[in-house]
């Protein structure tokens, strides 16, 4: 299969940074809790229920710049995003088809569909691909743990983003996506990790948010 074509970000040109307007305090909370009020209202959409019309042009390229905002020890950008545009659509269908096939062949026609399906779901998909090191051979200063981190920050930023613009979204994995079917399509590298697929369109049936974890369960004090 043939691997896509990535432009590294520095070659593509880069975010600029927006200049903010100057506020007082007051306005400085309004904005925080705002954007607070933004954040707990985000929620993960099935790819099911995200429909047309997805983000243009314009917005995708706002959307990677959200992404461009995360925490990057050693500005290594260890990440890539691989956009799947609608005439891929079949490509990457066939690949989770096969990807089925490969670790099930005893796998039903309607389960074989059934995966096939998964390509055509969400407007807009892009696979989130993390790159664990620089080279096979050398140990790398900003260790996997730190990469796959600034890639999460950089997916949540994204879904932020899209939220913002009155999209739903989504990630969505699964045992494709270590398969060499997928790894050849996208082109993704030894020293890479294939992670999720971002789903982004306007929702259909919009769900109330799930209850979020109060601080007591995740936080606790050094003694």
């Amino acid at each position: 299969m043939d691997a896509v074509t990535f432009v590294a970000p520095e070659d593509a040109g880069g975010c600029s940074t927006p200049s903010l307007p100057a506020c007082d305090h007051d306005g400085a909370s309004r904005a925080g809790v705002e954007l607070r009020a933004m954040m707990a209202a985000r929620q993960h959409t099935s790819p099911k229920r995200l429909v047309e019309p997805g983000p243009d042009t314009d917005q995708i390229e706002s959307l990677f710049c959200a992404a461009a905002t995360a925490p990057d020890h050693g500005r290594l950008v260890p990440w890539r995003f691989v956009i799947v545009p609608a005439d891929q659509r079949a490509r990457l269908a066939e690949a989770f088809a096969l990807a089925l096939i490969d670790r099930d062949p005893g796998a039903t026609l309607v389960q074989i569909e059934a995966a096939r399906l998964k390509a055509w779901r969400a407007p807009w998909i892009a696979l989130a691909i993390a790159r664990l090191r620089d080279d096979e051979c050398d140990a790398d200063a900003v260790p996997a743990a730190e990469r796959l981190v600034s890639l999460g920050a950089a997916l949540q930023n994204l879904l932020l983003a899209a939220h913002s613009m009155g999209f739903g979204s989504g990630l969505t994995s699964g045992r494709a996506m270590d398969s060499a079917r997928l790894r050849g399509l996208f082109g993704v590298q030894p020293q890479e990790q294939a992670v999720c697929f971002v789903n982004v369109g306007t929702v259909v049936g919009r769900r109330p948010v799930s209850p979020r974890p109060a601080p007591a369960r995740f936080v606790s004090c050094l003694s």
